[in-house]
């Protein structure tokens, strides 16, 4: 079985914008925000299709149903859910303050957990993130703060630049400010409580809802202060947590191809720059495209040019 590639599922969004035509060549619907291409999902309002082979025209569920180990090996459990989602976010505006529940609190609301990991694909110059909470700052001055409407001032930010990835887990207060275009690999949930909106409406024209309740359940503080990881020296970590493992590489003409053996994981490879071709099916992978390499295929990387891929496996 090859490595197999799905067709996009783009989304609306009201802080979305163009940048997934412009920079990554994307044919999006015309007259709408675009924020989210959805390039790997299995859930039951939304399905991955499969864009071209022996399997063409089949969702990933109909995949996992009828070829559960050759896909995800001999341990996954028949009848489960693909376990990631893979995302493009063009974010023109800055999107709502949020927060995912932990597994605990998600099983007490009705919700799943999410932990995401962003790589910023680009980004303009004064772009940051909102991460968690300034230091010193507790749960009973964070429910004051939305009392008082006054969130903003205590929201820590970090500064952003092409290249950086971040994983968030659980819990985690954030946001992504305005002028990010990211790749996010996450647990395969969509389960969001929106804290703090920016006192703007939605597409609709209205305020969107807001989860305050839930999101004072599912605030977990970190006082530590985020730390980019980056891709260098060729091969980097970028994540390794209990839900996925995201390794980093860079490949030139001369490098040595990127090896990921059969039975041992299923993968998934992500191009963040450049173009590659994996030599045993002579199949290509072009800037914002991922592919999911089953359990039983092996893959070799090469490329003609500088270029990046993400690989995610242990899912």
């Amino acid at each position: 079985m090859e490595m197999l590639r799905f067709k996009p599922l783009y989304k609306e969004r009201v802080w979305g914008g163009q940048n997934l035509a412009s920079r990554l060549g994307r044919q999006l619907p015309k007259g709408q925000c675009i924020g989210e291409s959805w390039d790997i999902v299995d859930r039951d309002s939304e399905q991955s299709i499969v864009l071209e082979g022996p399997f063409k025209g089949h969702t990933l569920n109909h995949l996992l149903q009828s070829h559960p180990e050759a896909i995800m090996g001999p341990r996954f459990p028949k009848g489960s859910p693909f376990p990631i989602l893979v995302k493009w976010l063009d974010c023109k505006e800055t999107l709502s303050v949020q927060v995912h529940p932990p597994q605990n609190i998600a099983q007490q609301l009705g919700g799943e957990p999410k932990s995401e990991n962003w790589y910023v694909l680009d980004c303009t110059p004064d772009a940051k993130l909102y991460l968690g909470l300034i230091p010193g700052e507790t749960h009973e001055s964070f429910k004051t703060a939305l009392a008082e409407d006054q969130l903003e001032k205590i929201l820590a930010d970090v500064p952003t630049q092409a290249g950086d990835s971040f994983y968030i887990e659980s819990g985690n207060l954030h946001a992504i400010g305005a002028g990010h275009l990211i790749l996010e690999i996450q647990q395969n949930s969509d389960t969001t409580y929106r804290v703090y909106d920016w006192k703007r409406k939605g597409l609709d024209g209205t305020p969107r809802e807001l989860h305050l309740d839930e999101s004072i359940q599912s605030l977990v503080l970190n006082e530590s202060k985020p730390k980019p990881k980056r891709i260098d020296n060729g091969e980097t970590t970028l994540a390794d947590t209990p839900y996925f493992r995201i390794r980093g590489y860079e490949l030139k003409p001369e490098s040595p191809p990127i090896c990921l053996p059969k039975d041992t994981s299923p993968h998934l490879i992500h191009v963040v720059e450049g173009k590659i071709k994996e030599q045993y099916s002579g199949q290509t992978l072009s800037l914002s495209e991922t592919a999911l390499v089953p359990y039983t295929a092996a893959a070799e990387c090469v490329a003609d040019a500088y270029s990046k891929i993400l690989v995610t496996d242990r899912f």
